[in-house]
């Protein structure tokens, strides 16, 4: 049998409920336990205990709680309660009121308990019974009564229960009745009168809550506490639960959040939900004629402007072109330098065009959920068909049109996937025309700019030197201007210039002249603002040294005399050591004209002029004493004969074609730093050669900046061939010596040497346009 209980013990509880055979075996488990036969297994005594022991107290306590002013149910649950073994159990229902002590059976119980527990005190039992409801006499006579020893006693007297009559029905008490306090054995005697009004037979003489009535002629009589008041508070203690179940809990929390903000976002998206919270909204159009711009709005870019306006005569008469069998081109593509004005002629088209005009950037279709780019390519182009004939703009296409990879995430191929189903797909959109912008047309993938997508590329290149005069006069237009302004001037020394640089030109120069409070906006004003966007804002307020100043005022004089006295130099614009930007000085160079490519002789005499400053600071202070000031022109120049060796083919032993670098073969690298180091060396020997030879003049030409701080390029000219423009007489050899030996190379200059503290300070900046093609 031993052995079928414990096959059974480590069954599940499901194999027990459904199994008659093994109730069979529990319930010979119970004759046995009876009987005292199972003393000695205690798996034995477990399985009793659990199996039906436990369902019977499960029962009766179940009972007690539904009915807790039935006296037998209470009395029959605080009975097998003791019996178990679980008194304390007992003690916390009546103490903590969930169960009514209602008649002496289940005092007795409760006293029983307490024996059980070892909490009882037989000196206070009168108080006991007192608190219960008994008289005072009878409370001292029945505590007489009680065994004085042993559980055993104690329990036989309890089982006489019902059987006897007690002293409390002698006095003419029944048995049923109610304690208006808390058993507790701690208390002090505080007998209570009660005042018992007997509303039906089941509760007669059973004292009512709230009819409770002192006695005013005991003075030691009061009202005992109830559990819960003030007088007497109930005390719970809260168990923490542990860090595993916390952290069960939380990833069930997360785990349910999720679900339902998933089940959300289906919803939404099935229903069509979002539309009353904004997530898909309907694509309009910009009003017919809504957008201020028109064609005469648009100046330096006429070939754009002309195909443009051809694309707008065919929407407004289609006729006019169809009638010989063409077609409308599909897509414009407009490329160009940033500020050129791809997206004013955008504008320009929605006020010229007369038809729906809409209008979308690239970086507008993608966020964070996946599809949404596709789908919102989806909705532009069925809001334009709904609309044709119509125009749809893209600007900065390349967001969404770069070259897929095969690294590159699905969802951005599914954009662009479904771009191109909309611009060339099995259903042709008819009647929808496709502007799309980007500054990176070799970034686009192939697919997107073939014919049939793009049909045209319109290329919308930097303004000349007529599309500058006439830019300048559209934004200055609004802005009272000085009678020696000559826009001309302006147009000719701002070269590689763009359309938004020129307006903010403009703009800078009307709120200098409104900041000095003069009457209009004069040359100076314009010419403050070109410096500014060509060289940098001046610091004035940096604390520079006088040291310092001589330094630089001879390192860029060197710059400037080298590039008087180089053939094929680009003319000096102006020659400052006024600190801009993260410069100390500054030679500014600009070409005479618009130039579209620039020749060996010109890249030499930059090498040249770049090596000019590093020349003029050995020359005069001595090897010991140069700075880092030069790491600027250093890079510049490095970079050029870079350019020169593997981009231009002007070496000779290194052919005429072009290398890419990380694919060279060491043999190759180590010729071409052989050949870009003979350029530099070649360019700094002329550079030292042409300042030995106008050393004097370089003298006049420091004193002169250090005088002056800038110089313009007339300014320049004059102080190196007239000496009289300087009112005081150049430096003498001493002096130049007295600062050689000056430990000026503490004071380093420039940010890019290894030295460098204070930002690099750079030759004159040749304009883009100047720049190698």
């Amino acid at each position: 049998m031993s052995v079928v209980v414990a096959h059974v013990w480590r069954r599940p509880m499901l194999l027990l409920l459904k199994n008659k055979n093994l109730w069979k075996a529990g319930y010979s488990l119970y004759i046995q336990e009876k009987h005292g036969l199972l003393k000695k297994n205690i798996w034995q005594k477990r399985f009793f205990r659990y199996s039906l022991a436990g369902r019977k107290l499960h029962k009766l306590e179940r009972d007690a709680e539904l009915y807790p002013t039935d006296p037998s149910r209470v009395f029959a649950l605080f009975r097998a309660l003791n019996e178990a073994g679980e008194s304390e159990k007992v003690i916390r229902k009546v103490e903590g009121g969930g169960l009514r002590v209602t008649s002496e059976d289940v005092v007795k119980e409760y006293i029983k308990a307490l024996i059980h527990t070892g909490r009882f005190d037989r000196s206070h039992l009168a108080d006991v019974l007192e608190r219960a409801g008994y008289s005072h006499e009878t409370a001292f006579e029945y505590s007489r009564e009680l065994p004085s020893e042993g559980l055993g006693d104690m329990s036989s007297y309890a089982g006489q229960s019902g059987k006897t009559t007690t002293p409390l029905q002698q006095q003419g008490y029944p048995t049923g009745w109610r304690s208006t306090g808390v058993l507790r054995n701690e208390y002090p005697a505080r007998p209570v009168t009660f005042s018992r009004t007997a509303t039906n037979p089941s509760t007669a003489g059973v004292p009512a809550v709230g009819q409770v009535e002192h006695s005013l002629k005991d003075s030691n009589r009061a009202y005992l506490p109830i559990p819960g008041s003030p007088e007497e508070p109930v005390h719970v203690t809260l168990a923490e639960p542990s860090t595993k179940s916390q952290f069960w809990k939380l990833i069930r929390s997360v785990a349910v959040f999720f679900i339902v903000i998933s089940g959300l976002g289906a919803l939404f998206e099935e229903r069509s939900v979002g539309k009353g919270l904004g997530l898909h909204t309907e694509i309009q159009p910009e009003q017919v004629g809504s957008s201020p711009k028109r064609f005469e709005d648009v100046k330096g870019c006429d070939e754009a402007k002309a195909e443009l306006e051809e694309i707008v005569h065919y929407l407004r008469a289609p006729e006019t072109f169809t009638r010989l069998g063409g077609k409308l081109p599909k897509g414009v593509l407009l490329v160009g330098p940033p500020g050129t004005g791809k997206t004013l002629l955008a504008r320009a088209i929605a006020g010229e065009a007369g038809v729906p005009f809409f209008y979308a950037s690239g970086s507008e279709f993608e966020e964070m959920f996946v599809g949404v780019g596709a789908r919102r390519v989806r909705e532009l182009f069925g809001a334009a068909k709904k609309k044709a004939p119509c125009i749809v703009f893209i600007d900065e296409i390349d967001a969404i049109g770069g070259t897929r990879n095969p690294k590159d995430q699905q969802y951005m191929k599914m954009t662009l996937n479904q771009l191109l189903v909309e611009l060339d797909g099995f259903n042709p959109n008819e009647g929808i025309i496709v502007i799309g912008a980007t500054n990176f047309p070799e970034s686009l993938d192939k697919a997107l700019v073939r014919p049939g997508r793009f049909d045209r590329h319109v290329v919308v290149p930097n303004p000349d030197v007529e599309g500058r005069r006439q830019i300048l006069q559209l934004h200055t237009k609004n802005i009272k201007l000085d009678n020696d302004v000559d826009l001309s001037v302006i147009a000719r020394g701002t070269p590689g210039f763009s359309g938004a640089e020129l307006a903010n030109l403009a703009n800078m120069a009307a709120l200098k002249a409104a900041l000095e409070g003069a009457p209009a906006v004069a040359m100076q004003h314009l010419e403050y603002a070109k410096d500014k966007i060509l060289m940098g804002a001046e610091r004035k307020s940096a604390a520079i040294s006088e040291e310092s100043r001589k330094l630089t005022a001879y390192h860029e004089g060197g710059h400037a005399l080298v590039a008087c006295f180089t053939t094929g130099a680009l003319p000096i614009h102006k020659a400052t050591i006024v600190p801009r930007g993260v410069s100390l000085g500054m030679v500014s160079q600009l070409p005479e004209a618009d130039m579209t490519s620039i020749s060996r002789r010109q890249m030499i005499a930059k090498l040249a002029v770049a090596m000019g400053g590093r020349a003029a600071e050995e020359l005069i202070f001595g090897d010991d004493n140069v700075t880092s000031g030069a790491e600027s022109d250093f890079s510049q120049a490095t970079k050029l004969a870079e350019a020169m060796v593997t981009r231009y083919g002007m070496s000779d032993r290194i052919g005429k074609f072009v290398l890419e670098r990380e694919n060279e073969s060491p043999e190759m690298r180590s010729l071409i730093d052989s050949e870009m180091k003979k350029l530099l060396d070649e360019a700094y020997h002329h550079a030292k050669q042409v300042l030995t030879e106008h050393k004097e003049e370089l003298h006049r030409l420091a004193k002169a900046l250090l005088e002056k701080e800038t110089l313009t390029a007339d300014e320049v000219k004059k102080v190196v061939y007239s000496v009289q423009y300087l009112k005081q007489e150049p430096l003498t050899s001493k002096q130049v010596a007295s600062l050689g030996n000056q430990q000026s190379h503490q004071e380093q200059r420039g940010g890019g040497g290894s030295l460098g503290v204070r930002g690099p300070k750079t030759l004159g900046e040749t304009s883009p346009a100047a720049a190698p093609q």
